[in-house]
């Protein structure tokens, strides 16, 4: 998956975070067309005793500067879902104590070959809006005490039904069941095994895709098509 995400109805989602019981205002979106990776995008984690959404910056490894945090310079706005087990990598203890979910309209893809884009596509829920599955962390400042979170997106093999658009991998799209949002943010289950099933490609909901000539102007440029629910 790429860096860019779309959170541009912001409204859409709250009303879909409102079905699992989640009180919310679009205001507390980060909203935006093209959100890019190191940008503040808004979580819905387990914090302070209940489910809500918390700010967090799209870059999972933060490091202090003189007074507040700045991205890290190792590449962390994804996490390899291979990576989520094993130890001392940046998603180990994450992917068992502070999982979260990033709600989107919609996120962009590019395919390189020979590290040049060939082309660009914007993915969005059909139907609904979609819901990453994430990591997120709390940092603390060694001299200020300041707080900050941080956070990033599951990234899965590459499915069958995406190849042509992003044959690398694909993002972590949580099936819209109540009872398993509840278990990816309760904190308290750190037995993982039961995610397992989460960690193949799997497409739980209908996407839009569109071909677009740049990320930064996202103007189609072929007519869009819809890649199927698994």
């Amino acid at each position: 998956m790429c860096g860019r995400l779309n959170i541009a109805e912001p409204q859409k989602l709250s009303n879909l975070l409102a079905e699992f019981s989640v009180d919310s205002s679009p205001d507390e979106f980060f909203a935006g067309r093209f959100i890019r990776a190191t940008n503040m995008v808004s979580v819905l984690t387990h914090a302070g005793g209940s489910i809500g959404l918390q700010p967090a910056t799209w870059w999972l490894l933060l490091e202090p500067n003189e007074m507040m945090f700045k991205p890290s310079k190792y590449t962390s706005f994804n996490t390899r879902y291979d990576k989520l087990n094993t130890p001392r990598s940046a998603g180990f203890q994450a992917y068992r104590k502070s999982r979260c979910i990033i709600p989107v309209n919609g996120f962009g893809e590019t395919e390189f070959k020979d590290r040049k884009a060939q082309h660009y596509h914007d993915m969005v829920g059909l139907d609904k809006p979609l819901l990453m599955g994430g990591l997120t962390r709390v940092w603390r400042h060694p001299k200020t005490g300041q707080t900050a979170r941080s956070c990033s997106v599951i990234t899965l093999p590459p499915h069958p039904k995406l190849q042509h658009i992003h044959s690398k991998s694909m993002p972590l799209i949580m099936p819209h069941d109540k009872d398993l949002i509840s278990n990816w943010l309760n904190p308290e289950i750190q037995n993982t095994e039961i995610f397992a099933p989460l960690l193949s490609p799997n497409i739980p909901q209908n996407l839009l895709a569109t071909p677009i000539d740049k990320p930064s102007t996202y103007q189609a440029i072929a007519d869009s098509f819809t890649i199927d629910a698994d």
